[in-house]
């Protein structure tokens, strides 16, 4: 994978790149939008701790395919709130702290998910050899 940086537009505002190109034959995982509820459907209270929560569940998305954070190509995220972009961004940080390259990222905000206590939600896209 080839990070791409036009030196014609403005860098980055945190960390990730404007765009990423993946190779010809490369394997590809997109996983659903995950949200920060865990197996037993207890949801943990905070943006911080749902962002984490959810960025672990596609780490085990990924390992099935056996990806991980650092083939991650994209990351599209979702907070309810303004708020909460500081603590989803920290999260997300934290999980891509390993890696070499940083992704494509777009983070929206959103009026809200299907229950009232979900705060984040956040999907990748991985690609492989």
């Amino acid at each position: 994978m080839r990070a791409l940086a036009p030196p014609s537009i403005r860098p980055p505002f945190a960390a990730y790149a404007h765009g990423v190109e993946v190779p010809a034959g490369a394997r590809l995982v997109v996983t659903s939008g995950q949200l920060g509820v865990a197996a037993d459907d207890s949801v943990p209270d905070g943006a911080r701790a749902q962002a984490d929560l959810c960025f672990a569940n596609c780490a085990a998305i990924l390992a099935e395919a056996g990806m991980g954070p650092a083939d991650v190509v994209r990351i599209n995220a979702y907070v309810t709130d303004r708020a909460h972009m500081s603590a989803y961004m920290a999260a997300r940080d934290a999980w891509l702290a390993g890696a070499s390259r940083k992704p494509a990222s777009t983070l929206v905000i959103v009026r809200g998910f299907t229950r009232p206590e979900f705060l984040v939600e956040v999907e990748v896209t991985a690609a492989a050899p």
